[in-house]
């Protein structure tokens, strides 16, 4: 199903650079969570694991080094070195599956198993409808399309930037192929770009991303709660030197994230992205806090990239509008908006063994309580270290 090392989301990439580069040594588990608590058909583990398996003779092509050397030039020559040699392994993925529950844990280094969450949903969700026998016509092709330019026409009627997002729970790669192509044709100056590296490269946009919740999970783990988000932020800065500057907010609520964001870093950096929570709420929470800092909000960009459906941009964009910069990435409305339900699912770092410690757990504290993952002594711990007992978002 998978035919190619960049079918994956863009930040997959960039986090990988920089963990070859700041953590080379460090060790993680991944789990599968099954929020939607859907039932899997007899054989859907035997399926995914014969997938996974298929994967191990990805490879970077010369033509998709090509492309990241021109498209990524914050990404070095050594780096892409790496990623021309590199091959899954699948022994690093262990898959069971009992009666109609599906376990799936992933181990190994951080610097090489970084890349199996994304691609692993993309299986997972296509193979979920494939194997209950939920396809698409070819009569429905054009429909999937006229709906992608209708959301897209109307976005950019709005004036508003547009980025798709939704590699991890798409229908098939073939509908997100066509939402992508139907996106580049219709979006104009719009559409900004995708996540999925490789449809990026083959619609001639940009790949779109930064980093994701483990980035800031892993030095949770490493260096303690209080000095997670600013010793992420300054690694970032470290191997980025400026480039890739949108940051993400919510690993341990927004709270405790605004109380690591100085005016450093609100300069340095040039927005933040929503993932979690009420987006009016979180925008005004924004804007105080750059108005706070003596910085410009208009000068600044936040990313929405929660669950985003017209009606919910319409609403953000009448709060932020003059008031400060905005972009919206949207992915399973896009990539998945075929007549069936989405999956709710997710796959996250449970647990980090930093160089020269033994394994810890890792956790993410959303700004909606259902969202948090990780062990429950250690949550509890968190809360207390950042003094968010009886804090609700």
């Amino acid at each position: 199903m998978l035919t190619s090392l960049l079918d994956n989301d863009f930040y997959k990439i960039t986090m990988q650079n920089a963990v070859i580069k700041r953590f080379p040594y460090a060790h993680v588990r991944y789990a599968f969570i099954n929020r939607g608590e859907h039932e899997f058909p007899e054989g859907f583990g035997a399926a995914l694991r014969r997938e996974v398996d298929n994967m191990q003779t990805l490879r970077l092509t010369a033509e998709e080094k090509r492309y990241l050397e021109t498209t990524c030039p914050y990404l070095d020559p050594t780096y892409l070195d790496f990623l021309a040699g590199f091959r899954y392994d699948s022994s690093e993925v262990v898959i069971e599956q009992q009666g109609s529950e599906l376990s799936v844990i992933i181990e190994g280094p951080w610097y090489r198993t970084i890349l199996w969450e994304v691609p692993l949903m993309s299986l997972i969700s296509e193979l979920w409808y494939r194997l209950r026998g939920i396809t698409v016509s070819r009569d429905s092709h054009a429909l999937i399309e006229q709906r992608t330019q209708e959301k897209i026409e109307h976005y950019r009627q709005m004036g508003l930037k547009i980025a798709e997002f939704g590699t991890r729970r798409r229908f098939s790669f073939d509908v997100h192929d066509r939402v992508v192509g139907a996106l580049r044709h219709h979006g104009g100056e719009s559409f900004t770009g995708t996540s999925n590296v490789l449809l990026a490269m083959r619609h001639g946009v940009k790949p779109i991303g930064t980093h994701a919740h483990e980035w800031f999970m892993f030095h949770g783990a490493r260096f303690g709660f209080k000095m997670a988000n600013s010793l992420a932020l300054e690694n970032w800065v470290d191997v980025y030197r400026g480039d890739l500057g949108i940051a993400l907010t919510d690993t341990f609520t927004s709270k405790a994230f605004f109380a690591s964001f100085d005016k450093k870093f609100a300069k340095l950096f040039d927005g933040v992205r929503h993932d979690s929570g009420d987006p009016i709420d979180f925008a005004a929470q924004t804007i105080s806090h750059y108005e706070r800092l003596g910085v410009n909000p208009l000068s600044k960009t936040i990313i929405f990239s929660d669950a985003l459906t017209p009606e919910k941009v319409e609403r953000i964009q009448t709060f932020c509008q003059d008031r400060i910069g905005m972009a919206f990435g949207i992915g399973t409305n896009f990539t998945n908006d075929v007549g069936v339900d989405p999956m709710n699912m997710v796959i996250k770092m449970i647990d980090a063994r930093p160089e020269g410690q033994g394994w810890l757990p890792v956790i993410k504290l959303s700004d909606v309580p259902e969202k948090n993952t990780g062990d429950p002594e250690m949550i509890s711990l968190a809360k207390r270290v950042l003094a968010l007992n009886g804090h609700s978002r």
